[in-house]
């Protein structure tokens, strides 16, 4: 098989399939965690945000709610770790909060493997090699997601999911298929509080310029 034919035909259509599959049989446990998740929230138990897609291209992600909105007395928003619930907890542990975006997929804004899709105010503070993670759809899973997850620094994740674009092959996605099961049931490399080790990217580059400015 080509790399142009599984890119531009095999994948989508894979993706599609996959998706639907992936839904009929996991409907029963996404109606279950609506429930919890609606009483746990006191309402809406999805969390939708604008992110970037294929070419830049603004989407809405959908997700299970794993925060509240608690803020503090000044009106911002308190930390991961404060917001996060016990459920919430539970179920970024296994990863149960991504679900949602086989509706994505399904839509055509995402694909099952790819670069993961950040926010929309993190565009500006990438570089030209970057934002080369904008040429294919993002993915629910990744390179990056299975080669450490949040456990990476920024500079790293962005490195693989470049090199993931750049290497785009069926075989990859097999492995990366592969190595997201062995992920999910081992429940490795997940970030319960990721503000506790890593700034959010915008954060993160605005202070490596300070630094860089500084010396």
């Amino acid at each position: 098989m080509s790399n142009n034919l599984y890119v531009n035909y095999v994948k989508p259509l894979f993706d599609l399939g996959a998706a639907l599959f992936g839904i009929l049989i996991i409907s029963p446990l996404f109606v279950i965690l609506t429930i919890i998740l609606w009483i746990d929230f006191k309402g809406l138990p999805f969390f939708f945000q604008e992110r970037p897609g294929k070419n830049g291209k603004i989407f809405k992600i959908i997700k299970f709610k794993s925060m509240n909105d608690r803020k503090d007395s000044n009106g911002n928003l308190l930390s991961m770790r404060v917001r996060t619930t016990k459920i919430g907890k539970f179920i970024r542990r296994y990863s149960l909060d991504e679900i949602p975006q086989l509706i994505n997929v399904l839509k055509g804004d995402m694909s099952l493997i790819g670069p993961r899709p950040l926010p929309v105010y993190y565009i500006p503070h990438y570089n030209d090699i970057e934002r080369k993670r904008h040429n294919v759809k993002p993915g629910v899973t990744g390179l990056a997601q299975v080669k450490g997850r949040n456990n990476l620094v920024w500079e790293d994740r962005f490195a693989l999911d470049v090199q993931y674009v750049e290497k785009l092959t069926f075989l990859l996605d097999v492995k990366i298929l592969y190595w997201t099961l062995l992920k999910l049931t081992s429940k490795s490399d997940v970030a319960i509080d990721q503000d506790e080790f890593l700034d959010p990217f915008d954060i993160y580059r605005k202070k490596q310029k300070k630094t860089n400015y500084a010396s």
